[in-house]
């Protein structure tokens, strides 16, 4: 699979170029997107009732949702590194936007459900905003930009709970969605006037047949995952399903290994740094959904229950909404301790948080303060965990694959939530009264669900301590600095590890923003930069070996020149004096 990768000094715009609103923007769509994920949280036990349907129906709306979330995450991040990550953002808030309009103006189950996956397509937008990130912001601002739009998820969802209480509680329900269709449309017109497109672009063409497989795979998988509860778990439609997706997730396993340009490039999958990084993903997943679904029922419950705490709809989703905001404001924090430490420990610190808050849980369970307390801890933790994926997938993977490859990981982070919500939703069932014809939750089944929750980070602590220590000159820089010196420091290393030389045109003057092009010897493109204003430029070798460096800018012939390179540590200087003769378009 052929690549383009860029370096940021030379071909990407500065962090003044891309403004201080570029982060905060993208962030913003990145909330927004979240918000679709818990929008009809506050008015899921009256779906049935609001659109003439039997409950089993009406959990369609729910499931629509997560499904072309999971199906849309990494067919997005694919797109955007081929035609353009802001292209596609904007394109996935539009979806959403078309989405939640559709579903305004229902009141009719099909309608509702078309418009609900409409707005679950824009999950892809999140990987997107990583992936921009990291094509336009100077290292020093990296690594605390892509934690906050990674915990968007969680800020998003979190936030979402109490505002959608308060609007559920006092408006007509359909207001939940203009809201929706109105957050989207100043989405969009932030990102057109603030963020400008990355010129990161990946080689070769969109797999429509890899999209296809993995889609319906996805579906197979997770279609069981969030209905098994009513269909049961050993009926033959659910195992029928389950079997079906290994079955399709199999052969498009072995047609992506085998095609030029695959969707997914499951051998850069396969890495270590990938693979634990995403396994680890699912994990955190799991943990961060299982208190956004016992705390607002544990909150609500009436007093009576002699265990619930008698809070209203909207009391209860401003007790939880302090674990979306400790998520935002982990973002700095985060940052200052990764270029510490990396993101490896970060990970590990923010699971050893998760496990700890959901160990006093367990006890923490009789006074809503206490509520405030467990949402406040396991926010910091879930807060430190997502912010350290985005970081440790950018550090293993080509620039050019960095939508694809963040898009993976929101979907193992997707699936993590399908899972969790299928397993405790067993649980709570499972371990309810009947009391009067109504199943109610009980403080066995809301202890259980925490213990649940403490396995799966147990799990996915025992998952990172298999993350691959760097060595800090194989670290990414752009992960690391911490400062403007420090960037400048890296920037150097790194150049060590390469080429590295000038353009220059037939009189020896530096050409400025010609385009380099490192080419392997199997003729595939290996990298790319343009050169800086001094006419100079570094590239970054896979490996050893034979390359052409091929350069080329207006007015002038191309030029193609051959070098080799050891693999090691040590710089190659090949300057690339570019022929005098213009060239006509």
């Amino acid at each position: 699979m052929t690549h383009t990768s860029t370096h940021p000094s030379a071909d990407q715009p500065t962090g003044r170029a891309a403004g201080k609103a570029l982060v905060p923007v993208l962030a913003f769509a990145g909330i927004v997107v979240a918000v679709m994920q818990t929008l009809l949280v506050p008015v899921i036990k009256d779906l049935p009732q609001l659109l003439s349907t039997a409950p089993s129906n009406a959990t369609w709306v729910l499931t629509s949702t997560l499904l072309s979330g999971a199906v849309a995450t990494p067919i997005m991040g694919r797109l955007g590194d081929l035609y353009g990550k802001r292209r596609m953002l904007i394109t996935s808030l539009a979806v959403m936007v078309a989405g939640a309009l559709v579903s305004a103006v229902t009141s009719d189950l099909l309608p509702m459900i078309a418009g609900r996956t409409l707005q679950g397509f824009a999950m892809g937008a999140i990987p997107l905003g990583i992936g921009l990130m990291r094509d336009m912001l100077p290292r020093e601002r990296l690594g605390s930009a892509m934690a906050l739009m990674s915990s968007s998820i969680g800020v998003g969802g979190g936030l979402a709970l109490p505002a959608a209480a308060l609007i559920a509680q006092h408006t007509n329900w359909h207001a939940l969605f203009y809201g929706a269709a109105g957050l989207g449309a100043l989405a969009i017109a932030l990102t057109l006037l603030v963020v400008p497109e990355s010129e990161v672009r990946a080689e070769g063409s969109f797999d429509l047949p890899g999209a296809l497989g993995l889609s319906a795979g996805l579906v197979l998988f997770l279609l069981p995952i969030t209905k098994g509860s009513d269909w049961g778990w050993t009926s033959g439609t659910t195992l029928g399903l389950f079997g079906a997706s290994v079955a399709v997730l199999v052969l498009w396993g072995i047609y992506e290994l085998r095609t030029q340009a695959p969707l997914v490039d499951l051998r850069t999958t396969a890495r270590p740094a990938v693979l634990f990084t995403n396994l680890a993903s699912i994990m955190v997943g799991v943990s961060f959904y299982v208190v956004s679904l016992v705390l607002p029922q544990l909150l609500q419950l009436p007093k009576a229950t002699g265990y619930g705490l008698g809070q209203s709809m909207v009391v209860a989703g401003l007790l939880v909404a302090p674990l979306g905001l400790t998520m935002m404001f982990t973002a700095p924090v985060y940052a200052r301790l990764s270029a510490k430490y990396g993101p490896k420990t970060t990970l590990i610190l923010g699971m050893l948080i998760i496990a700890i808050g959901y160990g006093a849980g367990l006890g923490l369970m009789s006074a809503p303060w206490q509520s405030l307390v467990i949402a406040v801890v396991l926010g910091a933790g879930i807060g430190l965990a997502y912010s350290s994926l985005p970081a440790l997938i950018v550090g293993a993977v080509p620039a050019s694959e960095t939508g694809a490859a963040n898009g993976l990981n929101t979907l193992m982070r997707s699936i993590g939530t399908s899972v969790s919500s299928a397993v405790i939703g067993m649980v709570l069932a499972n371990t309810a009264n009947d009391v009067g014809g109504v199943e109610i939750p009980t403080m066995h089944g809301f202890r259980v669900s925490f213990l649940i929750a403490t396995a799966a980070v147990a799990v996915g602590l025992l998952l990172a301590l298999f993350l691959p220590k760097q060595r800090p000159a194989a670290t990414h820089p752009q992960l690391r600095a911490s400062s403007e010196e420090d960037a400048n420091l890296e920037r150097a290393e790194e150049a060590l590890r390469g080429f590295r030389g000038r353009v220059l045109d037939a009189e020896g003057t530096p050409v400025a923003r010609a385009k380099v092009t490192l080419i392997d010897r199997r003729g595939r493109q290996a990298g790319a930069t343009l050169s800086a204003d001094d006419g100079s430029y570094t590239l970054t070798v896979p490996a050893q070996g034979a390359y052409v460096l091929a350069a080329r800018a207006d007015g002038h012939a191309p030029l193609a020149s051959s070098a080799t390179h050891a693999g090691d540590d040590s710089a190659v200087d090949v300057d690339l004096p570019l022929p005098g003769e213009t060239v006509t378009a």
